[in-house]
């Protein structure tokens, strides 16, 4: 869907691009023909693509990292394209920096952020052992669901916001979102420079912005 002259792809792309700490940025979609489009995208933008499961998420994420190498993972849904590189670093230092190290660290849980946008990082052995242990259909569909619903296995960091507004809706899942999102970016500007933060101060000198999909309830990770 375009989003004020990008897809929205390439506007999350753009984003996660600006991230001090992020070496390499794969965009793991499905083989499904559907997902060419996608493919064809990212040869423009010149960043690279896994293929895996349209529905075990888990296996294509999980395969996606060991193709790649990559030791630290972090994972940034494509629903999300307003996504905030800073936010997004600060996490990742935060994960790095856990003294005692930590397996998994994340803005999601408990949710003090506005939905939209979760970052979530952790080791490649974290991500290995959910693959091999999660059996639950909603575990594969989710890829870290594994991981924080058992605290007994992974040490854990939840990163929390002062802000306090996990009620506020800023994902992508309906035309109501996708209207939203566009009416963002057309206040603040199209050149993907403006934060998190730029937000929360637009939305509450303009309170009615919100109306336009604060009504679509988000499904629980449990639902799919």
């Amino acid at each position: 869907m375009d989003l004020c002259g990008q897809t929205v792809l390439e506007r999350l792309v753009r984003r996660i691009q600006r991230c001090r700490y992020v070496d390499e940025i794969i965009v793991a979609t499905s083989t499904l023909p559907d997902s060419d489009e996608i493919v064809a995208k990212c040869r423009q933008m010149y960043v690279p693509v896994f293929r895996g499961s349209e529905s075990d998420v888990l296996d294509r994420f999980f395969k996606a990292a060991v193709a790649y190498g990559a030791d630290i993972c972090v994972r940034i849904t494509a629903d999300n394209p307003l996504i905030d590189p800073e936010l997004s670093d600060e996490i990742i230092r935060r994960f790095k920096q856990a003294n005692p190290p930590v397996d998994y660290a994340s803005n999601k849980i408990p949710p003090s952020y506005p939905q939209g946008l979760d970052t979530e990082v952790f080791t490649i052995d974290a991500l290995k052992r959910a693959w091999q242990n999660a059996s639950m259909p909603y575990e594969r569909a989710h890829v870290t669901i594994y991981i924080y619903e058992h605290p007994e296995q992974f040490k854990l960091l939840s990163i929390t916001s002062e802000v306090g507004r996990a009620d506020w809706r800023w994902t992508l899942d309906t035309p109501e979102d996708l209207d939203f999102i566009r009416t963002i970016y057309a206040r603040l500007g199209p050149a993907n420079r403006f934060t998190w933060r730029d937000v929360i101060a637009l939305l509450e000198s303009e309170p009615t912005l919100r109306n336009i999909n604060q009504h679509v309830v988000q499904k629980t990770v449990h639902e799919g």
